[in-house]
């Protein structure tokens, strides 16, 4: 039977806890390259392509060498990256049931190695292969015409204000992941919310 309603999921902070990962590369860096970029700032812009992160922290130059460093590493410790409890048993699920992507910020190349043990989606897809990363609807857009889904069929599950509004530009559902990076989204009284992978399926209609 094919499976004609869509679940796209952000990487980081919905399906894995790269926290630490994010600490120990940025730290390093600093430390290489003689910078002082504070990793509480830094969180507060996760969800948003590397390089928008580095000019919401007032980073003038040197782009490129900021990322090849943070990405080298990120990658001496990826295998430490830790994906939440359940969420391999949650996907099988949803994989039986519906079609599953990713559309994170995170580099492509990171991304793989990191879901080698998540083998359940369709497509992968990363903002470095865009235009335009998040907030803007590019990259839900385009994974709508490669799986020619309907809106109406399709849900989003972030954790970020930058998925939130990427998800309401694209005018698709946006389902908040409460065990995610965003404390203050979570509180919000009008975003609708999940607190576990299970719940997502009560939100099709008709399912």
């Amino acid at each position: 039977m094919e499976k004609k309603k869509l679940i796209i999921f952000d990487l980081d902070g919905v399906l894995i806890n790269s926290l630490k990962n994010m600490e120990y590369a940025l730290n390093n860096t600093n430390k290489k390259l003689g910078l002082n970029l504070k990793f509480n700032e830094y969180k507060k812009y996760i969800g948003l392509p590397f390089f928008e992160i580095l000019k919401k922290m007032g980073v003038k130059k040197n782009y490129s060498e900021i990322k090849k460093y943070y990405k080298y590493f990120s990658q001496k410790k990826i295998n430490k990256i830790r994906i939440y409890k359940s969420t391999i048993i949650e996907l099988k699920k949803l994989q039986k049931r519906y079609k599953l992507a990713i559309f994170t910020s995170k580099d492509k190349s990171r991304t793989l190695k990191i879901i080698k043990r998540m083998n359940f989606f369709s497509i992968v897809l990363s903002s470095e292969e865009l235009k335009k990363g998040k907030p803007d609807p590019e990259g839900i857009n385009k994974i709508l015409r490669i799986t020619k889904c309907s809106k109406k069929n399709v849900v989003y599950i972030g954790d970020s204000l930058y998925d939130y509004i990427a998800a309401k530009k694209a005018k698709i559902k946006y389902l908040h992941a409460t065990w995610g990076y965003d404390e203050l989204l979570t509180k919000n009284k009008v975003i609708t919310k999940i607190n576990r992978l299970s719940e997502i399926k009560k939100y099709f209609d008709n399912d």
